[in-house]
């Protein structure tokens, strides 16, 4: 857990240097966004590994509705502080232009989709697990969702080598 943490905080400050414009906002987001990011993907594959372990106990269903829970709070704060994120790089005015004409924006709007599709995976499991005769059916869906969840985390990794976009007033 610690060199986790240690990454988040370290990239946090990394992304937001000094020069910028309220850096420490900025830092806060990130830190945020990346610590949601960590637990959602992190407790889910956790959470598969243990629902393998325990096959036919009830408990393992369980926790996986459990996660679930969690996991829709995580979605909440990684949608929150993603967009604040993007509207402090790119202003609202200037968003749907952006998206489209920057490689920062074309990625940025890859990784929504991505995201999109990942929440789409999250529900699809969620209603299998509380409507299916056999909530382990939620399984793959879940696995799909894990799978999706590094497609994003390969596309934020790209996010972060591109240069920002143009702050247009």
């Amino acid at each position: 857990m610690w060199p986790l943490a240690a990454v988040v905080v370290a990239e946090a400050l990394r992304a937001h240097p000094a020069t910028e414009q309220s850096p420490l906002t900025g830092s806060g987001l990130t830190l945020v966004h990346l610590t949601c990011a960590s637990l959602w993907a992190g407790g889910l594959l956790h959470a598969l590994r243990i629902l393998r372990r325990w096959r036919g106990d009830a408990a393992g269903p369980r926790l996986l509705g459990l996660y679930a829970r969690v996991a829709a709070v995580l979605l909440a704060a990684l949608t929150a502080t993603g967009v604040c994120s993007s509207l402090r790089r790119m202003p609202a005015a200037t968003v749907l232009d952006q998206l489209t004409t920057t490689a920062y924006g074309r990625a940025l709007l890859a990784k929504v989709v991505l995201v999109a599709v990942v929440a789409g995976f999250a529900l699809w499991a969620r209603i299998r697990l509380s409507r299916a005769a056999d909530p382990l059916t939620a399984y793959a869906p879940a696995r799909a969702e894990v799978a999706a969840l590094g497609a994003v985390v390969v596309v934020s990794g790209l996010l972060t080598a591109l240069p920002l976009p143009i702050r247009w007033s």
